[in-house]
């Protein structure tokens, strides 16, 4: 029986064919993961934990002597060499044993320095190879989920959610923004989560009118906007989601932008099905916002793909359309942020199915309201 990431080569080394593209170099962490199983985990653009060949008779993960036998464990299906200083040492002896015309590399992933280490190596040989930039090749073979992948996503978000009803117990007034962060991402650890999507952001009053806010040492206050945005890693797949909470009673803005962002995600979750445009779904929200006077507020794209990175394709926005595929995941998060006051944002992670959209969130929006 084909392997997993067997079937996964198979299917990349038919879209190298159909680019004419006979080897590929792929740096990218979350790509390398998607093709061998390999967890190696980048520090830096210069400080790379590996590089993974593909040809048609190959595949081989080049690394250092820091990750060789987890190399060597999680890809038995590949050829592990080491490298001192870097894969570009390496290059003509790899060359050397499956030439290759265009060697395609993620020029999205690669320093030019390391560019030119590599050109070099090439140079200083007799070898015909053309570096040929060509990228989102993996990517595009990620952007479909399959069930095993959906229902590894659905346990981190389980994860994520549970672990935010464990933190809505400490909300009170006088605790810090970072203390709850905190307590998020604690509670996310202790029930399974490998690391977190991202850091986590808690923001409260006009500070949850910054998208990506830090949380500081700002102290939760009653009858304001408190927004949470979170998510958990489990085996490698992310989850995303916000909540904007009120402790107290809140006021009439909250109220009204709140009614107005549960419609606005109504109405794009509803347009959700295979053959949608990522455009018009986005339209579903912006318009319903733009007739309510706060299209300038709302100025992000509606959503994103989730899956071993936190931000994936396809993306729900004004600026490049996409026809939705059943098993498409992706988060629909409409936000409405005013200075000074503060900001909401709704987001919920949603499935594209075979006849429409599913939810996989089960946090209600009905309880945003904390009594304090």
């Amino acid at each position: 029986m084909i392997g997993l990431f067997e079937k996964r080569v198979q299917a990349f080394r038919k879209k190298l064919r159909q680019n004419s593209v006979d080897g590929f170099l792929v740096l990218h962490q979350a790509n390398r993961r998607f093709l061998s199983g390999y967890t190696g985990h980048d520090t830096g653009i210069d400080e790379s934990a590996g590089a993974l060949f593909v040809f048609e008779d190959a595949l081989i993960l080049a690394t250092d002597s820091r990750f060789e036998l987890q190399a060597a464990r999680e890809c038995p299906e590949a050829d592990v060499i080491c490298y001192k200083t870097g894969i570009h040492e390496i290059l003509p002896e790899i060359l050397g044993a499956h030439p290759c015309k265009n060697l395609g590399f993620e020029s999205n992933r690669l320093s030019y320095a390391n560019y030119c280490k590599i050109k070099e190596s090439i140079n200083a040989t007799s070898l015909r190879t053309q570096l040929s930039p060509a990228d989102f090749l993996v990517e595009d073979l990620r952007v479909v989920k399959s069930d095993e992948e959906v229902a590894t996503i659905r346990k981190a978000l389980a994860i994520a959610e549970t672990a935010f009803v464990k933190t809505r117990e400490r909300i009170r007034k006088g605790v810090r923004e970072i203390d709850l962060a905190w307590e998020l991402e604690k509670n996310m650890r202790e029930l399974g989560a490998e690391g977190m999507s991202f850091p986590p952001i808690v923001a409260s009053g006009p500070n949850s009118a910054l998208p990506h806010a830090i949380p500081g040492n700002r102290m939760i206050q009653k009858n304001e906007p408190l927004l949470f945005d979170w998510g958990a890693i489990y085996d490698g797949y992310c989850s995303d989601t916000s909540r904007t909470l009120v402790l107290g009673s809140p006021d009439e803005t909250f109220q009204e932008l709140y009614t107005i962002l549960h419609d606005a995600q109504a109405l794009a979750i509803e347009a959700i099905r295979p053959g949608a445009g990522t455009k018009d779904v986005d339209a579903q929200a912006r318009r319903h916002i733009e007739k309510a006077g706060y299209g300038k507020k709302f100025a992000h794209g509606l959503g994103h793909g989730v899956g071993l990175e936190i931000h994936e394709a396809p993306r729900l926005s004004p600026l490049k359309d996409t026809l939705l595929e059943a098993g498409m995941i992706v988060t629909v998060e409409p936000g409405i942020y005013l200075p000074d006051w503060g900001g909401i944002r709704l987001e919920n992670m949603v499935l594209v199915t075979e006849t429409g959209a599913e939810v996989l969130n089960t946090l209600s929006y009905d309880d945003y309201r904390i009594d304090g």
